[in-house]
């Protein structure tokens, strides 16, 4: 394992992601973006969790440091954490995923069952908008956003994208997303989500909370996932308001993986 500490640009396909590796023994933990999101949104959590952990962060293609690409496709999402992975030398991490991210970690876990010790999900849940209907409705969203985005971009709450492309981003995450629920009552790895409450942009009042009642069958038949935490925060500031409770799943599943109570 490379456990030395790194900052830097990873070469991967046609593009380059930024990617920052706090190094050290530490149990390696790898934090994967929300859908436009930038790795700066991981530091609260980070804080919170110290020097026990080796935390590992990185910007996907167009998002926060990392350079354009051509392809913006959830398969090249996955293909960017092989690569993080093996660059980082890094085997069996826990993985942290919010949103889009969270929805990336199920696949790569379901995909790589003895590569990984645990995974949190922060606030993505096995539901979307589905359909011509449902990517009109997002075409429609992004078309209307249009022109907030170089400032979101800069704030890490964009990526350098055309509307278009960011409205094809959601909605391919969507799909998968809505496919979900199989893959996750196959995941053989400890599960640990925290979800917000209350909706988000783009959705209806009452969609979101419905649609965390998805997971409920999950929790039944898949002993491996549990609900960490239910906090107030809703889906976009959970990372700012509520990392703490993130930050504790993580020690849940460290804990769990190596068969020591969980520390405060």
């Amino acid at each position: 394992m490379t456990n030395a500490k790194w900052t830097g640009m990873l070469p991967v396909d046609d593009t380059a992601l930024a990617l920052t590796d706090t190094g050290g023994p530490g149990i390696p933990v790898v934090y994967l973006n929300g859908a436009y999101a930038d790795q700066s949104h991981w530091r609260r959590v980070i804080a919170d969790l110290g020097g026990d952990y080796r935390h590992i962060t990185y910007d996907e293609r167009a998002r926060g440091r990392s350079k354009r690409s051509a392809d913006y496709s959830f398969e090249a999402c996955v293909r960017d954490l092989d690569e993080v992975l093996k660059a980082r030398g890094v085997d069996r991490p826990i993985l942290v995923g919010w949103s889009y991210g969270g929805v990336l970690g199920w696949h790569w876990a379901d995909r790589h069952p003895d590569r990984v010790a645990g995974l949190v999900t922060v606030d993505a849940f096995p539901v979307g908008l589905t359909g011509e209907a449902g990517a009109e409705r997002i075409r429609k969203l992004f078309r209307r956003m249009r022109f907030l985005f170089p400032i979101a971009a800069r704030l890490g709450l964009a990526a350098r994208m055309s509307a278009g492309q960011h409205a094809e981003v959601n909605i391919e995450l969507n799909e998968i997303a809505a496919a979900g629920v199989p893959v996750l009552e196959r995941l053989t790895c400890p599960v640990r989500f925290v979800l917000a409450t209350g909706d988000s942009l783009g959705s209806e009042k009452g969609e979101m909370e419905q649609g965390r009642t998805v997971l409920d069958p999950v929790l039944a038949r898949n002993p491996n996932v549990k609900i960490s935490a239910k906090v107030a925060s809703n889906h976009s500031k959970i990372l700012r308001n509520d990392s703490h409770a993130v930050a504790q799943a993580v020690r849940e599943l460290a804990a769990t993986t190596a068969g020591r109570p969980a520390k405060p």
